[in-house]
């Protein structure tokens, strides 16, 4: 089965920490973001999934980039031929207060201080993030 995805992400630098999300039932951290709804502007996107991952309200920044993977297995292990596409904005925290995500995607929410990012399990997608960021 062939899909595609459009997602997008944001990489939130504070105080020489990065704004990390944990995937549910994982130890891999990733970007806080996600999938696009049908007919959704990617900037609404990115800005809805950063307050529904972490709680904390963003005003987004340029665009850092746009990544394309491909994955042949989901999540569950199950064959599939997914082409993600990754919009990765900058973003700044202007409001809200952290907390972890319940009943979702993320589990868990946390600054992390950059020279700890390399120690955490992660997906690909921070690194990427980081690089697109000129925080590699």
């Amino acid at each position: 089965m062939q899909r595609t995805r459009v997602g997008a992400y944001v990489v939130c630098v504070q105080d020489d920490a990065l704004l990390l999300v944990r995937f549910s039932g994982s130890e891999r951290w990733t970007l806080p973001g996600g999938g696009l709804d049908h007919g959704e502007r990617p900037e609404d996107a990115a800005v809805r999934e950063v307050d529904e991952e972490t709680g904390l309200q963003i005003v987004l920044g340029a665009v850092l980039g746009v990544d394309s993977t491909r994955w042949d297995r989901a999540s569950d292990g199950s064959p599939i031929d997914m082409h993600a596409l990754r919009i990765l904005y900058a973003g700044e925290v202007v409001g809200g207060s952290l907390r972890d995500e319940i009943g979702g995607s993320t589990d868990r929410a946390e600054w992390v201080s950059l020279t700890d990012v390399a120690d955490r399990p992660r997906a690909r997608l921070v690194d990427i993030g980081l690089a697109a960021a000129g925080r590699a």
